[in-house]
């Protein structure tokens, strides 16, 4: 089997998966559990069966899909060393998070409609890591998008998770509208949407970029990574299962904006990587803070993503597009440890998630604390961790480029050790505070060994970093150099030692923060007790919903009720209940005339022949 065959196995599987799920074992107890989990892990091995033989030349093949005139579109798959770095992350870290799934679905009555979501969403990730054009890209962009809103609508019966999946739908469909729009701008202006050929066009001739084209396809970016302004559907997703945050929400399909942004870099202009710059350094900083106004562990968990989305998304605008995708893989391991460890706790807590209402958890559950500690310490990035190296790169990176970035990244920093401390402080020290931690146990193999992975990794990353010897050769030549170049930079420059050690104050001054406020078990929040005005503030997170809600019963409603008035008296009355009375008056006319009297019908007959002669007379004088 060459690489191209092994693509489109790794594309096709989990599509095959999930249509025999649907049809077949929907009812299934085990079997949708069993197919969709065993595909996951073949995809995983698929995947470094591709590392260890590919040479990390670019493959590209497409085929004709659809003709209209001149217009010739065409599927095929582009994979350089950024896609298969995007699928060996997917694949690796999709599998444990289906086989925790196993585990924690074990009561769910529709475990076989969760497990084709989650195969049909792998078939959709993948194809959005090899897509070779944007058209292509932007179907299964669509696709991946109908498989987030099916799976936080998993427990549809539940109205917080009903309203999140149509509110997580349409948001994206906003970001998505402007992805359309550049694509549609991109075909006209360039003629073609081939990724390789865009980027050959602009390489030969960089005047040809558009900061307008590039801030439309931006858009994409900021549905689906929940970037700022539309950031407010990723916390209300929480509502599904705890698997789906963790692989949807938190390490493929959020980072998937992240990986398109690096995919086009080349489009983009001074003014557009500005804009990136600003906007993920104020969302690294605002997510930072929000987070400490969230009881509920997802909720918390959900606002660090946008968090260290918001570095990956600087470290774009900066120019390191690869450093992006180097935080985007060692987050994707250290946030679905971080949600695996709250999906453990919730379970065990009998689905509990305020976490005062916890407390005293690392005793009963062990291997959970210590899982949720190690990446609690990656995602701070504390020094050895995989977290470490990709994050204090982009902090560096802020500072070779813009100090008041760099500030805010480093604020961001230090927010993030507070989270960590107050999450883990809270649920697992202290004592019990509510009848589920009383009785929490820890969970069953088939959760707590994904933890045990995912934690390893997140634990020993150090080794990617300085080229272990069974780590992929293509994987190291993706990322390492870039790394390592970009860091002797910084020693050169006599640099890398003060900016370390700025990173790991900004951790410790995190950490003694959080040890201070939330080191003692606490009934309620004490930064709600002691600045319940603060509080409230960070609770609502910049009033966004506020406004949007405002918004669209104000302003959108008023606008629909005009559209729909309009169209009620144009179409329904004037065009075709018009059309229908105009008809009915001539059907009323021809009845009133036939009267079955001769001498009428030879009138009629009479004043026809006065308008056909009328008629004959003028068109021939």
């Amino acid at each position: 089997m060459d690489n191209t065959q092994l693509l489109l196995t790794l594309l096709v599987l989990p599509l095959c998966s999930a249509a025999f799920i649907a049809c077949f074992l929907r009812r299934s107890k085990w079997g949708g559990a069993l197919v969709s989990t065993t595909v996951g892990f073949v995809l995983m091995a698929l995947a470094l069966v591709f590392f260890f033989k590919w040479d990390g030349a670019t493959i590209q093949q497409s085929w004709q899909w659809l003709r209209l005139g001149d217009i010739s579109l065409s599927l095929g798959i582009l994979v350089d060393a950024n896609a298969a770095l995007m699928l060996l992350v997917v694949t690796f870290v999709a599998a444990w998070i289906q086989l925790f799934s196993v585990g924690y679905m074990d009561d769910d009555p529709a475990k076989g409609r969760f497990f084709a979501g989650l195969s049909l969403f792998m078939f959709s990730i993948i194809g959005i890591a090899i897509a070779d054009n944007l058209v292509m890209l932007f179907i299964f962009w669509e696709l991946v998008g109908f498989c987030s809103y099916m799976l936080i609508a998993h427990y549809f019966t539940q109205p917080d998770a009903n309203m999140a999946s149509k509110k997580a739908f349409i948001v994206n469909r906003v970001g998505d509208l402007g992805f359309l729009i550049g694509i549609v701008w991109c075909y006209h202006l360039y003629g073609t949407v081939q990724i390789s050929e865009l980027a050959a066009l602009i390489e030969a001739d960089p005047s040809k970029m558009v900061t307008g084209l590039g801030l439309c396809l931006m858009c994409g970016f900021l549905g689906k990574s929940a970037q700022f302004p539309l950031q407010v559907w990723l916390t209300d997703a929480m509502a599904g299962p705890t698997p789906v945050s963790a692989l949807i929400h938190a390490a493929t399909m959020v980072a998937a904006g992240i990986y398109f942004l690096a995919r086009i870099f080349f489009m983009f202009t001074p003014f557009v990587l500005d804009w990136i710059i600003w906007s993920g350094a104020l969302m690294a900083l605002l997510a930072g803070i929000w987070a400490l106004g969230q009881k509920d562990i997802k909720k918390s968990l959900a606002y660090s993503t946008l968090s260290h989305l918001g570095y990956m998304a600087c470290a774009v605008g900066l120019g390191m597009p690869a450093l992006a995708l180097f935080h985007m893989a060692m987050h994707a391991v250290f946030k679905a440890t971080l949600f695996l460890g709250s999906g453990s706790v919730i379970h065990a807590c009998h689905h509990e998630q305020d976490i005062f209402k916890m407390g005293g958890l690392f005793k009963k559950m062990p291997i959970t604390g210590i899982t949720f500690l190690i990446s609690g310490l990656s995602a701070a990035a504390v020094p050895f961790f995989a977290g470490h190296y990709s994050k204090d790169a982009i902090i560096s990176q802020a500072w070779n480029v813009n100090g008041v970035v760099f500030g805010m990244l480093l604020l961001a920093a230090v927010f993030t050790a507070v989270y960590v401390t107050r999450l883990f402080a809270v649920a697992f020290l202290g004592k019990p505070r509510g009848e589920g931690a009383e009785h929490a146990h820890e969970s069953g193999f088939a959760m707590t060994l994904p933890l045990v992975i995912l934690g390893a990794l997140s634990l020993g990353a150090g080794w990617i970093v300085y080229g272990w010897p069974l780590l992929p050769q293509v994987c190291a030549d993706a990322i390492m150099p870039a790394y390592h170049a970009f860091h002797g930079s910084l020693v050169e420059a006599s640099l890398a030692s003060p900016l370390l050690i700025a990173s790991i104050v900004a951790a410790l001054v995190g950490f003694a923060w959080g040890i201070l406020y939330y080191g003692k078990s606490r009934e309620d929040d004490p930064l709600k007790q002691k600045h319940p005005k603060l509080y409230h503030a960070i609770h609502q997170h910049g009033w966004f919903d506020v406004v949007y809600d405002w918004y669209v019963a104000k302003v959108q409603q008023r606008v629909c009720d005009v559209l729909a008035f309009a169209d009620m008296l144009v179409s329904g009355l004037l065009m075709m209940r018009g059309s229908a009375t105009v008809v009915a008056a001539v059907g009323l006319l021809a009845r009133i005339s036939v009267t079955g009297n001769v001498r009428v019908y030879l009138y009629w007959f009479f004043a026809g022949m006065l308008v056909f002669m009328a008629f004959l007379f003028k068109f021939l004088f």
